[in-house]
C-alpha cells in the first residue's frame, strides 16, 4: 500500500530528539533551577551585606574579622616557606627582604605571623563553638524539661562555674602534653557554664509561651520544639556567647603560650611573644619582633568586641545609638501620616 503524503496542516512526524525533549522535562527546568540557585544566593547574599552593614560596629568589626579570616585561609597557602627556617642573617631590621625583620634565630617574623594566624584563629574559633554547642544543649534541655533534669544540670553547671579555667590549664598541660589542644579543651570546659545560664533562663521564660503550646498541641516532637521554635528566638545570645569566647580563648592560648606552656613547634601568636620574650626583644630594641603578633592580638580581639557590641545593639533596641532611635521615631511617624492620610482618603 502507498503511503500518502503529508498535508500542510498535518502535524510533523515528532523525531527522536523532540521526543526526548517532550519527555525529560528536566531539560527545561534545569535553567530555571539554576536561576532559582542563582537569585536564591543573590538574595542571600544582599541579606548577609544589609546585616552587616545596618551597624557601624558590625561593619568594622566584621572587616577585621575577615581580613584576618583570610589571611589565616590564603596566607599559607601563598607563602610556602617554612616559619622555622634558621638563617644567618640575626636579628635583621625590616627591609625588603624581610618585610618584618628576622628573630634572634634568624627566622622570618612577617612568615611566622601569617602561619600563626591561621593557628591561633583556628583554635579560638574552634573553641568558641565547642563551648556553643555545650551551652546551647544543657541551657535549652535545663530551660524546657526543669524539674529533675534541671536540678541535676544546673548543679553540674555551678560545678563547673567556680572551677578556675586559667590555674587549671596550667595544670593540665604540665601533666598532660605542652600543646594548643590541652588548653582549647580546658578553656573549653571552664567556660560554657556562662552561656548555659543565660540560655536556661531564657528558655525557661520561653517554654509557657503561644508559640510554644500551639506547637505542643499540634504533637510536634520536643527536639523540634526545641529547635525550630525555641532557639530561634535565642539567636543573638548564641552569637554573643561565641564571640566572648572566642576572645577569651584567643587571650587565654596567647597568655599560657606567652608564659612557656605552649608548643614550641607550632607558631603562632602566643609562641611568638614568648620567643620574642626569651630573647630579649624589648632590651635589644627589636620592635618589629615582639610588636606585630601583640598588634594582630588586640586587632583581632578588638573586632571581636565591635561584633559583639553591634550585635547587642541590633538585638536590643535600648542600646542603640541615638540617631538610629531618631530615624526609627521618623519612620514610625511617616508611617503613621500614611495610614492616617489613607484612612481619611477612604472616608
Amino acid at each position: 500500500m502507498s503511503q500518502s503524503p503529508l498535508s500542510p496542516t498535518s502535524p510533523a512526524p515528532v523525531g527522536s530528539e523532540q521526543f526526548l525533549s517532550a519527555t525529560s522535562p528536566h531539560r527545561d527546568e534545569s535553567p530555571k533551577r539554576k536561576r532559582s540557585l542563582l537569585s536564591m544566593l543573590g538574595l542571600l547574599l544582599l541579606r548577609l551585606w544589609r546585616l552587616v552593614t545596618i551597624n557601624r560596629k558590625v561593619m568594622v568589626g566584621s572587616a577585621i574579622v575577615g581580613f584576618f579570616t583570610l589571611v589565616a585561609i590564603f596566607g599559607p597557602i601563598i607563602i610556602r616557606q617554612n616559619p622555622l627556617h634558621y638563617t644567618l642573617d640575626l636579628m635583621s631590621p625590616p627591609s625588603s627582604a624581610h618585610w618584618l625583620g628576622t628573630n634572634q634565630g634568624g627566622q622570618d617574623v612577617f612568615i611566622q605571623l601569617v602561619v600563626g594566624t591561621r593557628t591561633s584563629l583556628f583554635w579560638a574559633l574552634l573553641t568558641g563553638l565547642i563551648v556553643v554547642f555545650i551551652s546551647v544543649a544543657v541551657g535549652l534541655v535545663s530551660g524546657y524539661f526543669g524539674g529533675v533534669v534541671d536540678d541535676v544540670l544546673s548543679l553540674i553547671t555551678n560545678v563547673f562555674l567556680v572551677i578556675p579555667g586559667f590555674p587549671l590549664a596550667i595544670v593540665a598541660v604540665e601533666y598532660f602534653s605542652r600543646n594548643t589542644l590541652t588548653i582549647a579543651l580546658v578553656v573549653a570546659l571552664t567556660n560554657w557554664p556562662w552561656g548555659a545560664r543565660v540560655l536556661r533562663a531564657q528558655t525557661f521564660s520561653m517554654r509557657n509561651r503561644e508559640f510554644v503550646t500551639a506547637a505542643l498541641s499540634t504533637g510536634e516532637h520536643t527536639w523540634r520544639i526545641l529547635f525550630r521554635e525555641i532557639f530561634p528566638n535565642e539567636i543573638s545570645i548564641v552569637a554573643a556567647s561565641f564571640i566572648t569566647t572566642t576572645i577569651q580563648v584567643l587571650l587565654a592560648v596567647a597568655g599560657l603560650e606567652f608564659l612557656g606552656f605552649g608548643n614550641s613547634a607550632t607558631v603562632s601568636w602566643g609562641t611568638m611573644l614568648y620567643g620574642a620574650y626569651t630573647g630579649s626583644a624589648l632590651f635589644q630594641g627589636a620592635w618589629w619582633w615582639f610588636a606585630p603578633p601583640g598588634l594582630c592580638i588586640v586587632l583581632l580581639g578588638s573586632g571581636l568586641a565591635l561584633l559583639n557590641f553591634g550585635i547587642d545593639e541590633i538585638a536590643d533596641p535600648r542600646l542603640r545609638p541615638s540617631r538610629l532611635k531618631k530615624d526609627a521615631k521618623r519612620n514610625a511617624r511617616r508611617a503613621l501620616a500614611k495610614l492616617a492620610q489613607s484612612g481619611t482618603g477612604v472616608a
